[in-house]
């Protein structure tokens, strides 16, 4: 092998780890982009979602919840997030559209789903003990997407929590 040939096998090398580099750093950068306050993707063996979402993480927040709205897109909910895991117990008082609740431990993982949660009722809906989070999204749509009790989700709210689908 000439000189000649050893520099353009060299460059070649060079532009490979180059681009490498590049995709790696696009990739990462595209994986933190997609874990972001403001969204939750949900797995399992049904498939991947993702939800936008509003964070209910204080008092006020969580105690209006999704009341008196008429209307909610079908690719939006709203995440309650708890500071440290405990039981849950909701209604749906003042709230106007059904709902699915997915109750979800401190590592992300829905370990109760009740569906089509009746608008107005009083009536409480217990989740279960241990929990740190819910999940709000429209009735039904669990049951029509797969989503299933096992199911992980991704949000920064689990990260200190040795989360199933780290961010």
């Amino acid at each position: 092998m000439g000189n000649c040939d050893f520099n353009q096998a060299g460059r070649r090398i060079a532009q490979t780890l180059v681009l490498l580099f590049a995709l790696t750093a696009s990739f990462a950068g595209q994986a933190s982009a997609a874990c972001s306050d403001d969204a939750v993707m949900l797995r399992g063996d049904w498939g991947q979602a993702r939800f936008s979402v509003e964070v209910a993480d204080d008092d006020a927040e969580r105690a209006q919840g999704l009341m008196f709205r008429e209307t909610m897109p079908s690719s939006a909910g709203m995440l309650f997030v708890y500071k440290n895991p405990q039981t849950m117990r909701f209604w749906m008082r003042n709230t106007l559209i059904p709902l699915d609740m997915l109750f979800i431990d401190s590592r992300g993982v829905v370990k109760h789903i009740h569906e089509n949660a009746v608008p107005l009722d009083e009536t409480m809906i217990y989740g279960g003990k241990n929990l740190l989070s819910v999940l709000e999204i429209n009735g039904g749509l669990a049951r029509r997407m797969g989503i299933k009790i096992g199911s992980e989700l991704r949000h920064p709210a689990f990260a200190a929590h040795n989360p199933a689908w780290p961010c």
